[in-house]
Order: structure tokens, then sequence, then C-alpha cells
């Protein structure tokens, strides 16, 4: 399973005991607001807060999302613009100089042995 499921799955358990929590809680209890109060039912109460603690976490992950694809734009921009990095061959050219790591041979088959006619 790869992480997209697994984090689906999490969140249908997730939803699963918030649900349960709520249908057990769903005697009347007061709200009060900045300009006055009401009852409403825990259930409703218990479903709201972890729906805007949902939209919350989900607009500041929208957030970061526009922030960083700006700044892989930019990057982009920027290395676009920057001019080609010069290529040394120093190493290549030392590489091709070192000689093989090979023994020669001290005896070689009779199908090697040819002379030059």
């Amino acid at each position: 399973m790869n992480k997209q499921q697994w984090t689906i799955i999490l969140a249908f358990i997730f939803v699963l005991i918030v649900s349960v929590f709520a249908v057990i809680n769903v005697r009347p209890v007061q709200v009060d607001y900045l300009f006055g109060s009401a009852e409403w039912p825990l259930i409703l109460v218990i479903i709201g807060s972890v729906l805007m603690g949902g939209l919350i976490v989900a607009f500041a992950g929208i957030f970061q999302i526009v922030k960083l694809k700006r700044e892989l734009k930019a990057l982009k921009a920027e290395r676009a613009a920057a001019p080609a990095p010069v290529v040394s061959n120093k190493k290549i050219d030392k590489d091709v100089q070192k000689k093989p790591n090979v023994t020669p041979l001290k005896e070689q088959p009779a199908s090697f042995d040819r002379k030059e006619k």
C-alpha cells in the first residue's frame, strides 16, 4: 500500500471515531457567542468544531502549496537565466591516463600466437 492509501484509511478511521463520539453526545449544551448565547445539540458542536479544524488545516496546506509552487517557479527562472556551468575534463583525462589494473598472462593459448607474414 502506498502513502496515499494509508492517509485515506487513517482519515476514515478518524471520521468514524469522531462520528461515534458525536452520536454518543447528543444532549443540548449552551454555546456562548460574542453577541449572545444559544442551546445546540452537542453532536452539532462536535461536528462543527471538527469541520472548522479541517478547513483551517486545509487552507494552511493550500497556502503552503501555493508558496512552494511560487518558490519553485522562481528557482526555475533563476536556473534558466544562469549561464551554463563549465565542465572540467581534468578527472576524465586522469581516468584515461590510468593504466588498467590487469596483470599480464604468463602463458597465452596457442590461438594468440599470430605471426605476421
